[in-house]
């Protein structure tokens, strides 16, 4: 029997070759990742991402494409072109530290949950991770590096208040500027991610939260969150990061958890990317009007969860 799963997937559809790995992960626990190779896209082919877990949160690292049901729109592909799954995948990562006035309690907290990740998950041969301190404006406080010592460092530099020159916060921009300037297009070797500590406010961005998600979507990377309570009982920012993290494939954490949940939640961050799927397919109906469709998945019982976008901009000519 089959269960109905809405997916994610919000993709800018844009004409671009892309390097990936062959096979790549399962769990914190996984095989060598092989060399990358290059795969060209048409403007009208669809690159979906997703990965499975069991009710015990586990990847499920063997479904085969006759136990899937994919439609777009409400339609079934015209011809699915590719599917294989990626284990073991090496892993892109930016750490984005809120450093504004209403996260001066929760910094010494995030940056313990940073370090953590930089010291225990980064993989140093295969990962790389840069470290961004925003407030008013955004700081990149460490470059890409695969040295968890030089991560450790740019996680230790954030401190607050330093990116407040005006006061507020600019969490859009600071994404954008992430996935815009740090991610690109050009990196789909790799599970790319970036790790939020915040309470979800903005006051201070140019831009909102439609283009902060539409830049990591044509950067293919998802956003995880480690959220801090507002002080406001009104607050925008609970919104505001469910919005970011399910229409990028990501999920939202409370930096309030134990250690022992804090770990727990960083190793499935690590199961998600190491372990995905890729369906490349031609779609039964695809204008060019940058209308946007949405993709529905359909897997068997023995998959509990799906992680992955909502749908995909179609091109506007």
């Amino acid at each position: 029997m089959l269960q109905k799963l809405t997916v994610s997937s919000l993709l800018i559809l844009a004409m671009f070759a892309f390097a990936r790995r062959g096979d790549s992960q399962t769990s914190p626990s996984a095989i060598a990742a092989e060399e990358p190779y290059r795969f060209s896209l048409h403007v009208d082919e669809i690159n979906f991402t997703f990965n499975a877990a069991d009710a015990h949160g586990l990847p499920i690292n063997d479904l085969k494409l006759s136990e899937l049901k994919l439609l777009d729109n409400g339609h079934p592909p015209h011809r699915v072109l590719d599917f294989h799954v990626l284990q073991d995948f090496p892993i892109r990562a930016g750490i984005l530290m809120d450093t504004s006035e209403s996260m001066a309690k929760n910094l010494p907290r995030d940056r313990a949950v940073a370090l953590k990740y930089a010291q225990s998950l980064l993989r140093q041969q295969n990962d790389q991770a840069f470290v961004m301190a925003f407030g008013y404006i955004s700081t990149v406080t460490q470059t890409w590096t695969g040295n968890s010592g030089a991560l450790s460092a740019g996680v230790r530099s954030v401190i607050e208040g330093r990116e407040n020159p005006l006061g507020g916060t600019a969490l859009f921009d600071a994404v954008f500027q992430a996935c815009h300037s740090e991610f690109g297009v050009d990196h789909a070797a790799s599970g790319n991610f970036i790790l939020i500590f915040t309470d979800g406010e903005d006051n201070a961005s140019h831009g909102d939260v439609r283009l902060a998600v539409d830049t990591c979507q044509h950067a293919n990377t998802a956003i995880y969150v480690f959220r801090a309570e507002p002080d406001l009982s009104l607050s925008s920012g609970p919104k505001n990061l469910a919005e970011l993290s399910s229409e990028t494939g990501g999920r939202v954490f409370h930096d309030d958890d134990s250690e022992t949940e804090i770990e727990k939640d960083l190793r499935l961050i690590e199961a998600d990317l190491r372990n995905q799927y890729v369906l490349v397919y031609k779609p039964a109906e695809l204008k060019h009007d940058g209308s946007f469709h949405r993709i529905e998945l359909t897997a068997p019982e023995r998959v509990a969860s799906i992680v992955a976008r909502s749908g995909y901009y179609a091109p506007s000519h």
